[in-house]
Parts: C-alpha cells; structure tokens; sequence
C-alpha cells in the first residue's frame, strides 16, 4: 500500500480507501465485516462513511453503514490504526425524516449529527469530519446551469467552521473536510479558516473518474496549491468504467440494475466514451475497472480513491488496482478519448 500525507495535518492515509455506503442495504452487517477485515489487511487505513448512509437513502435505513462499522470497530478493536471519515448531511428536500428535514450546516444541526454519528461508530472521535454537500444554493451531484439564488438561507461558512472549531477543541473530530464543494466554496473555507484561525480544511471529496474529470478544471489546482488533497468518489463511475453494464447488460444485484436512480453516468454519450475506455484497457492487457482506479490513484492530486465493492471479488480486484502503473501508450490513450468525449458525466 502507498501512504500520502493528509492535507498539512501529521497523518498519512492509504491511497486507496473503503467507501462503505453499501453497509446496510447490498451488504449484510457480516460482510461488512469480512469487507473491513480484508481492506485492514491489505493496509487500507481510510475508512469513509456517512450519517446518510447506506444509498439509496431511506428512513428506514439511515444509519445502518455507521452502525456495521461501529460493531466492527467493537469487535475488532484497531481504532488507532485507522483514520475514519464521516459526514454531515446538508439541506435537501429528499431527507425529510433526517432531523425534521432542518439540515443546515449550523451549532444544532452539527452537534446532533455528530453526537449521533460517534454512537453508530461506538468511537470517541472522528479523524475528519466532513460537511457532505453545501449549505448554500450551488452547482453539485452533476447540475450544470449555475443560477444565482434570489432569496436563500445559508448557513454562512464562519458560522460553520466556529462550530467545527469547537468540536476540534472538544475532541471530539480531529480534521475537517468538505464533499461534492465548488472553487469558491473550497476556497472561502480556507480563506475564513486563515483569517479568523479556525480548523483548516484538510480534503476535498469530490467525484472524479474518466467519465468525470470536471475537478480537473478549477479544483486540482487549489487542491495542489492549497495542500487540500482530493478524496476521489466514484472512481469506477458507479461501476460503469468496469464494462459490465455494456450492451445493455443488467448484471443481478448490480447497483444500476437494482436502482433506477443512478443514471449519471449512463447517458449515450458517457456509454460511448466507456466503450472506447474498456476497448483501450483490453487493447493492453488490463482489466478495465483496475485501468480506471490506477489512473485516478496516479493523479498528483489525489490524497486517496475511495474504492467500494459487494463482493469480495470485486474488492480483490480493486485493491489490486494500487500495483498496477499505468504506461505512457495507454495514458496518451486515455487522454485521446478525454478529448474526444471530455466529461460526457459531469
């Protein structure tokens, strides 16, 4: 396994991360367990999670994926061998059962979620804690159109990171990140953070994968300049990078034959461009899904890929993706067809 440092904090993290929002819904408590034991042995020390989770969220589910974590972490102990990552859900229509549907990033909100988080986990703290999308009226989860907000009710960022500030002091998080944020955004935290001396944001989680290389455009920069590393969601694009969707494949159990919510990255024009990606990988040899993890695992601005699977095959075949290097053939390959096609999912 390769370790990178996480942000300007002392921690370094793998390189290739568990995502867990399957825990609960496609995974049962045990194989969640059997995931978390294999990753952990494979030297993954950044487990990523949320309040919201498992997805597709649902009332009934909430919280279950922070739970079969935390009745790992009890069974197995090895809290201080692992960097564990959660988040705060935001304002959204669609999570009306979640706090009364008020999910502000404010005191009341971040202090409920996290008290409720840190039981789930059965830990004492959180190594970052991440604000899961905007508080604001912004461009993310694939918007396109940016149009200014005649009348909102944002939480301001100052308020937010006072809050987080707080909890730090408390111990009750050690770091802060934020997830699916904008150049400005990014930038305002880190600028409020210097001005008033307030925890500084140590990553960004963000999607980025072939289909979806919009993080390139005004984030990599900051993310390099700033020491604000990228943890990449969605690295095998739902899984649709792997080929296995192709031809109008709908494999049992898949996530995109399970749930018809899914469809940003199965547009004609990101079905094209995945053909040519999965024709390009067999062309050399590799196995197309490794082909796209090792391409985002080798960008200088990457902290960490956040890897999911539902079978352990499939995690065998990601955790195998951090041995693979990608040559100069099949990078001028991958940047032919960028150009070509270039974020056909943004």
């Amino acid at each position: 396994m390769i370790y990178r440092s996480l942000g300007n904090s002392q921690i370094k993290v793998s390189a290739l991360s568990l995502g867990t929002m399957t825990f609960g819904e496609q995974n049962s408590e045990a194989e969640a367990h059997v995931q978390l034991d294999r990753a952990i042995d494979a030297g993954i020390n950044l487990i990523d999670t949320a309040e919201m989770y498992p997805v597709p969220p649902k009332a009934n589910t909430q919280g279950e994926t922070e739970r079969h974590i935390g009745s790992w972490l009890a069974r197995r102990g090895r809290r201080e061998q692992l960097v564990l990552a959660t988040k705060v859900a935001g304002p959204a229509d669609w999570l009306s059962y979640l706090r009364d549907g008020n999910l502000h990033l404010d005191r009341s909100n971040i202090e409920a979620a996290l008290e409720q988080s840190l039981q789930r986990l059965q830990t004492d703290y959180i190594d970052i804690y991440q604000l899961h999308w905007p508080d604001r009226k912004t461009n993310y989860f694939g918007a396109l159109g940016y149009r200014h907000p005649k009348h909102e009710s944002a939480t301001p960022i100052e308020e937010t990171l006072e809050v987080l500030g707080d909890l730090k002091k408390a111990g009750k998080i050690r770091h802060i990140g934020v997830s699916n944020e904008t150049p400005w955004g990014l930038m305002r935290y880190l600028q409020v953070a210097e001005q008033k001396g307030l925890p500084r944001v140590v990553s960004i989680q963000n999607p980025y994968n072939l289909l979806n290389r919009s993080f390139e455009i005004g984030l990599a920069e900051i993310a390099h300049r700033e020491s604000c590393g990228l943890l990449a969601y969605s690295p095998m694009a739902f899984g649709v990078l792997s080929g296995k969707y192709l031809e109008g494949k709908q494999p049992a159990n898949a996530r995109l034959t399970l749930f018809d919510r899914f469809t940003r990255y199965t547009n004609p024009q990101a079905s094209a461009a995945t053909e040519r990606y999965v024709a390009l990988a067999r062309e050399h040899g590799l196995d197309p899904g490794q082909m796209a993890l090792a391409y985002v695992t080798s960008r200088p601005f990457v902290t960490s890929t956040i890897i999911g699977a539902t079978t352990q095959q499939q995690l065998e075949m990601n955790l195998a993706s951090i041995d693979l290097s990608l040559d100069r053939e099949v990078l001028e390959g991958i940047e032919k067809i960028h150009t070509e096609q270039p974020n056909p999912s943004p």
